[in-house]
């Protein structure tokens, strides 16, 4: 008989940081950051919580690994296509609609960008998490991109890293829609087929 606090199915300890890093992503997209309980993370990746804090001192550190573990690979997914060796209007066509389906499209990933917002005023080691990790990436990519194009002659002189917020505005905006208008009955947006329009729109006005 397992000890009590033990969960009831053992699993190798290999396992177990994915596991939980999974379990806590569904919790904090759920929950938030404050409400959310390392009794809970822990029970829904089978460890007990004992386990937990062997690969997680804090709540905070947590909140890092499933950043950078569980949100970072769909955008390293997205830069693979953006650093591909094309032109920008191919790049972006291709990117964009991809990053809806996979980061945009995701309630987990999404309710994470809601806690981020919500919370960082009182917890601002969230908002400097999510920006190391993912916005400022984002950021230097695209208007690496771009700056690149423009010295090729295919983007019309302009700040880059302007160009690139204005590329990027629609699906931040999808992401703030989606948790915080249709939970209270707004009509849902196809942020795939936003995506697609917003591209054909941002690309005509980037053109020399």
């Amino acid at each position: 008989m397992l000890p009590p606090g033990e969960p009831k199915f053992r699993r190798r300890p290999a396992d177990r940081p994915a596991e939980i890093l999974a379990a806590a992503l569904e919790v904090f997209a759920a929950r938030g950051f404050q409400a959310a309980r390392l009794e809970e993370v822990a029970k829904r990746a089978g460890v007990s919580k004992g386990a937990l804090y062997l690969y997680f001192e804090t709540k905070a550190d947590l909140f890092r690994a499933v950043v950078t573990d569980a949100v970072s690979p769909n955008i390293e997914r997205v830069k693979a296509v953006a650093t591909a060796d094309l032109p920008l209007e191919q790049v972006v066509r291709m990117a964009l609609p991809m990053l809806a389906r996979q980061v945009v499209g995701d309630r987990r990933i999404t309710g994470v960008v809601k806690l981020v917002i919500a919370e960082s005023r009182n917890h601002p080691e969230l908002a400097s998490i999510w920006r190391e990790a993912v916005v400022e990436p984002g950021v230097q990519l695209i208007s690496g991109l771009i700056a690149a194009a423009q010295a090729r002659g295919e983007v019309r002189p302009g700040d880059p890293r302007l160009f690139a917020f204005g590329l990027m505005g629609p699906m931040v905006l999808s992401m703030v829609w989606r948790e915080t208008f249709e939970p209270v009955g707004a009509e849902p947006i196809d942020v795939v087929a936003l995506a697609e329009q917003h591209v054909e729109t941002v690309l005509r006005g980037m053109r020399p």
